[in-house]
């Protein structure tokens, strides 16, 4: 479903500079900006139905890993290749029109997620439902917490027909009892193998018990790609020997 072949991630960084100090580079010949290498030469492979998840310190390119699967960003060099719709979870809110209720954002954001309106008119109730929001679905969302902001964005996720879930830390937002909840509708597409889900979160337990494999990232590198035990211990050797 998901493969990198030989990818590459540069972002050039401007550095604020006064007007003296642009002519000083000029003639000095000085570049006026940096490139930072967040990858070099990327290769994996996530088969149809895998759950995997996204490990590393803090910069380590997780966040901008799922930016490059969900389109938002594009490689400098290599290619990535998506056979299907993907449904992001990556910032809380995304999507959203403040001015808007919950329950016109349900329509909004699945649209924008790929889902045609009588889709979507199929599972709003389903995802009001899950949300555990319905008091304040007709609320204009600048009004919502950041709580309420997860629940409404994860429930529209999970219920698009997208076959590609991505989900980056969120779930550490809401109330244990609905991450609990989440986790456990999780666990159920991942038995039935209805989606591919790409799951970075520094709670290891939930990356040993919810995925397939996880893939540790360093310095723009991958340094393990196994079962989820073996990776984890990988990374805590990784903070003895730094």
């Amino acid at each position: 479903m998901i493969e990198f072949k030989n990818v590459t991630k540069r972002y050039t960084i401007q550095e604020d500079k006064t007007f003296k100090e642009v002519f000083m580079s000029a003639l000095q010949r000085k570049p006026l900006s940096v490139k930072h290498t967040v990858f070099s030469n990327l290769n994996f492979t996530i088969l149809d139905g895998e759950t995997v998840g996204i490990i590393g310190k803090n910069g380590a390119g997780k966040s901008t890993l799922l930016k490059l699967i969900a389109g938002v960003t594009y490689p400098t060099f290599g290619q990535v290749h998506i056979h299907g719709k993907v449904a992001p979870l990556i910032e809380l809110g995304a999507g959203f029109h403040h001015e808007l209720s919950g329950y016109e954002n349900i329509f909004l954001n699945a649209a924008i997620l790929g889902m045609h309106k009588k889709e979507i008119e199929l599972v709003v109730d389903k995802i009001i439902e899950f949300s555990g929001i319905a008091e304040f679905i007709h609320t204009p969302v600048k009004r919502y917490s950041s709580g309420m902001y997860m629940r409404l964005g994860f429930a529209i996720a999970i219920h698009t027909n997208a076959p590609i879930l991505l989900i980056d830390e969120v779930l550490a937002v809401g109330d244990i009892q609905f991450q609990r909840k989440c986790l456990d509708y999780l666990k159920e597409m991942k038995k039935d193998k209805s989606k591919t889900i790409v799951f970075v979160s520094h709670d290891e337990k939930a990356i040993k018990s919810f995925c397939d494999r996880a893939i540790l990232l360093e310095d723009g590198k991958i340094v393990a790609d196994q079962d989820p035990a073996s990776v984890i211990h990988t990374y805590h050797d990784m903070f003895k020997n730094s």
